[in-house]
C-alpha cells in the first residue's frame, strides 16, 4: 500500500452511495480505505465499537497507523485486491484503542466512489468466530452433527482461499495434506517441479506418488516419513537432502519444512513448503569431487616432487647404453620389441650391470613416457613398510600415519613401476602383489576402498630366481607373472670390446668436470680390456673418475687391484649369485657385515656417498648404507655426497 498520505481535511463529506443504509446499519465491523492516500474515510458504528475507536477519530487516521508494525502484510493485502477485486487474510492484526492486538479476519473488496476506487473492508473477530464455532459444534453434536473430514476440509479451503495470491506467487513448491496423509491442495510451483497436475494429486496420497523410495531405492515406508510425523507429534519437521519422485520417474533432490496444522487444538494435517536443490546439490557434488581431486593430485605431485628430487640427487649425468658389442646389441633390440607394449619385463644379471638403465629405456620408448617411472629398492624397505610402500597407508592405519600417504603404486599410475631386488619381497606380501599386477586393484593400508591402477611393472634381479621358486622363497606363480618377457644383461667381462668406449666415456665427462683435457692411450685401453672387472660398469666408472682426479701434466694414472695369484684366469666367469654360501650363526653375520662395512669404509677413506663411496663399492643404496651403519654403531668420518653415475 502506498504510504504517500493525502490531505486530511477536518469535515469529510458523508458516504453518498445506495449502499450506506446497509454500511449503516450492518452488524459486521466495515472500513472504506482510500488504498492511495493510506487514509480511513469512514468507519461503520460496528467497527467503531471492535477497534475502540471514536468515528472521527477513526476518520483521522491513518491505516498504517491502525496496523503498526505491519505495514508489509497490510501492503500485500492492498495490492491483492486490487489486483483481484477481491482478497481476504488473517495476517493483520489492528491494534484496540486500549492496545490490545486483535485477532480479526480481513475481506475486502473494491468500491469505486467519485472516480477512484476505494476498499470496503469487512473485519470479523476471529475469537468471536471461534466462541460461535464452539458453540454451534456443540449444537452440531446434540444434533448428530457435521462429520470431522468435513470440517478438516474447510480448514484447508479456508487456507487455500486466503492465501490463493501468495500460493500462485511462490516460487517454492507448496501442498497440503491431511492426517490421512491425501493431498488437500498443490500450487503451481509443486506443480512445475514434480510434473503432476493438482487435478492429479489432490484427493490422494501423495506419499506413494512422489516420496515412497529413498534415493537409493530403499522403500520409504510413511511411518519415517517426517511428514507425517508432524501429524503425530506436532512439531514442524525441517528435512534436507531427500528426494520427491516426479511424475517421469526421476528424483528431485529437496529441501522441505512440514508445518502441523491444528484445528480446535486438534493436528488435522500438514502444509509442506519444498525446494528443488537438485542443481546445487549437483554443483555442490561436483565441487566436492573437484576438490577431492585437487587435493589428490596434489598430494600426488608432491610426492612425485620429492620421488624426482631424490632421483636428482642419485641419478647419472646423460644416460644412454653404449657399446658396440654383439651382447649390447642385442639388448638394444629386445628394449625396441618390448617396449611398446604393456608386458612385464623381467632384468637379470649381475650388480652393476647396467639394469635400471636398461629399464629406463624401456620406459622412454614407451607410450607410457609423459608418466614417471617410479623405482622402488625392495632391498632398502623394511620388512614391516613394504605394504604401506607400495600401496600407502590413511591416517591412523598405525602408529605414525598421521596423514595419507600414496603409494609407490599409485605414484606410477599410467607409468611404470620398477622393482629393483625384486627377489627381496617378503614372501607373505608376494600374494599382494600378484594382486595388483592380475587385478590391476588394491587397497591403502586401513582402508576398506579399493583403488584402481594402470601400471607397467619392470622387475630386475642379481638372484636366480627359478632356485628361489624351487626353495620356497619366491611364488612360481608371481614369478611366471613378472617374467613375461626377460632380458638377461652382459657382465663386462663378456664384452671386453666395449671397456674402451666405456672408459672414454667416463673419461670426457670427468674431463669436463675437473676442466682438463685428458686422453686414453691405447696402453691404458689394454691395461683396462685385461681386467675383468668384478664390479662391472659400475666399477670402471669409479677407476676412471679416481685416474682422472690423480692424473698429472694431462696422464692418467690408473689404479687397478693387484690380480697376482688372486685374480681367476682371464675370461673365467664369476662365481654364480646362487652359489650355496657357508652357514653362519646371526652374530656371526653381524660381525661379518660390520668387518665388510669397516673395510669398505676404509678402503674409500671414510667416504659413504657419491663416486668411490662405500655405497657404491658394497653396490647398495646410500640410505640404506646410512641406516646399516647406525644400526651397527659404526662411525664414519663425514664426507660430502656426491651423485652417483651409471652407464652400461
Amino acid at each position: 500500500m502506498a504510504t504517500t498520505p493525502m490531505p486530511v481535511h477536518d469535515e469529510v463529506a458523508p458516504v453518498i452511495d445506495p449502499r450506506i443504509a446497509a454500511f449503516e446499519s450492518s452488524v459486521e465491523a466495515m472500513l472504506l480505505v482510500d488504498p492511495y492516500g493510506d487514509q480511513i474515510v469512514d468507519a461503520n458504528p460496528a467497527a467503531c465499537a471492535l477497534l475502540g475507536y471514536d468515528r472521527a477519530l477513526l476518520r483521522q487516521t491513518r491505516a498504517s497507523t491502525l496496523h503498526a508494525g505491519e505495514l508489509a502484510a497490510l501492503t500485500v493485502f492492498t495490492q491483492a485486491v486490487l489486483h483481484k477485486g477481491a482478497y481476504w487474510t488473517t495476517a493483520l492484526n489492528p491494534r484496540h484503542a486500549t492496545g490490545q492486538d486483535l485477532k480479526l479476519e480481513y475481506a475486502g473488496c473494491l468500491l469505486p466512489h467519485d472516480g477512484r476506487s476505494l476498499l470496503l473492508l469487512t473485519l470479523t473477530d476471529l475469537e468471536a468466530r471461534r466462541r460461535r464455532n464452539v458453540d454451534a459444534a456443540a449444537e452440531d453434536h446434540m444434533r448428530g452433527g457435521i462429520s470431522t473430514w468435513q470440517r478438516v476440509e474447510r480448514v484447508f479451503q479456508d487456507i487455500e482461499r486466503e492465501n490463493q495470491l501468495i500460493l500462485r506467487a511462490a516460487g517454492e513448491g507448496i501442498y497440503g495434506v491431511n492426517a490421512e496423509g491425501k493431498t488437500t491442495f498443490v500450487n503451481p510451483a509443486a506443480e512445475r517441479m514434480l510434473g503432476w497436475t493438482a487435478e492429479e494429486l489432490v484427493g490422494k496420497e501423495i506419499h506413494p506418488i512422489v516420496h515412497h523410495t529413498h534415493h537409493d531405492g530403499r522403500h520409504y515406508h510413511n511411518q519415517d516419513c517426517p511428514i507425517y510425523a508432524a501429524f503425530r507429534d506436532g512439531a514442524v519437521h525441517q528435512v534436507d537432502g531427500e528426494v520427491f519422485w516426479r511424475k517421469d520417474g526421476s528424483p528431485a533432490w529437496v529441501e522441505y519444512t512440514s508445518t502441523p496444522i491444528r484445528d480446535r487444538g486438534v493436528v488435522v494435517g500438514a502444509v509442506v513448503v519444498f525446494r528443488d536443490v537438485s542443481q546445487r546439490r549437483e554443483a555442490a557434488e561436483k565441487l566436492h569431487a573437484a576438490l577431492a581431486e585437487v587435493d589428490r593430485l596434489r598430494e600426488r605431485l608432491e610426492l612425485e616432487n620429492a620421488y624426482l628430487q631424490e632421483e636428482i640427487r642419485i641419478e647419472t649425468n646423460p644416460r644412454g647404453i653404449i657399446g658396440g658389442s654383439e651382447a649390447i646389441q642385442k639388448t638394444l633390440r629386445q628394449v625396441k620389441l618390448v617396449a611398446p607394449t604393456a608386458a612385464a619385463v623381467m632384468i637379470t644379471g649381475e650388480s652393476g650391470t647396467g639394469k635400471e638403465l636398461i629399464a629406463r629405456a624401456i620406459h622412454e620408448d614407451s607410450t607410457r613416457s609423459d608418466r614417471p617411472l617410479i623405482r622402488v629398492n625392495c632391498a632398502a624397505i623394511p620388512r614391516e613398510l613394504f605394504e604401506s610402500e607400495f600401496f600407502g597407508h590413511v591416517r591412523g592405519a598405525f602408529t605414525g600415519a598421521t596423514r595419507d600417504r600414496i603409494g609407490r603404486f599409485e605414484l606410477a599410475d599410467g607409468g611404470t613401476l620398477f622393482l629393483d631386488e625384486v627377489g627381496e619381497i617378503p614372501l607373505e606380501l608376494q600374494g599382494k602383489l600378484l594382486r595388483v599386477l592380475q587385478e590391476g586393484h588394491f587397497e591403502r593400508v586401513g582402508e576398506a576402498r579399493t583403488r584402481a591402477v594402470d601400471v607397467r611393472v619392470i622387475a630386475a634381479t642379481n638372484r636366480d630366481l627359478k632356485q628361489e621358486v624351487q626353495r620356497g622363497r619366491f611364488r612360481e606363480d608371481l614369478y611366471f607373472r613378472l617374467n613375461v618377457f626377460p632380458i638377461e644383461t652382459v657382465p663386462l667381462r663378456e664384452r671386453r670390446e666395449d671397456i674402451p668406449l666405456l672408459a672414454q666415456h667416463f673419461l670426457t665427462r670427468e674431463s669436463k668436470a675437473l676442466k682438463s683435457n685428458l686422453r686414453l692411450s691405447e696402453g691404458d685401453a689394454r691395461r683396462l680390456t685385461r681386467y675383468d672387472w668384478p664390479g662391472n660398469v659400475r666399477e670402471l666408472q669409479n677407476v676412471i673418475e679416481r685416474a682422472a682426479i690423480l692424473s698429472q701434466n694431462g696422464r692418467l694414472r690408473i689404479d687397478l687391484p693387484d690380480t697376482s695369484g688372486a685374480q681367476a684366469p682371464s675370461g673365467a666367469a664369476r662365481q654364480r649369485p646362487d652359489a650355496r654360501p657357508a652357514i653362519m650363526t646371526s652374530s656371526e653375520m653381524r660381525d661379518h657385515e660390520r668387518a665388510n662395512i669397516l673395510a669398505a669404509l676404509e678402503a674409500c677413506a671414510g667416504k659413504v656417498f657419491g663416486p668411490g663411496g662405500a655405497a657404491e663399492i658394497l653396490d647398495i643404496k646410500p640410505t640404506t648404507l646410512a641406516s646399516r651403519i647406525k644400526a651397527l654403531g659404526i662411525t664414519p668420518r663425514p664426507q660430502g655426497a656426491h651423485p652417483s653415475r651409471r652407464t652400461l
